[in-house]
């Protein structure tokens, strides 16, 4: 079997070819790592919307048993029947 000895500038260049690999490996964890936290965020996120539109949902009903079938005009606090 023959031995052959690289040269330094090979070396070199396989060295630049794995480090950049491992950088590559690093950024892509980091990545994901990002990924998975903004997918937690989302999911509490659903959450606070579903117990929102819930909230939307009650008041609806309250006013609805109040003052009947209407809209409301938010910016001036009045609510309008319809027949």
């Amino acid at each position: 079997m023959e031995k052959i000895v690289l040269t330094q500038e090979e070396l070199n260049e396989i060295n630049k070819v794995s480090q950049s690999q491992k950088n590559l490996i690093e950024t892509f964890g980091f990545l994901e790592y990002q990924i998975q936290d903004l997918e937690l965020q989302k999911l509490k996120l659903v959450e606070d919307m579903k117990m929102q539109k819930s909230q939307e949902v009650e008041v609806a009903k309250k006013i609805n048993e109040k003052y009947g079938e209407g809209t409301i005009n938010i910016n001036t606090g009045e609510f309008i029947k319809t027949n």
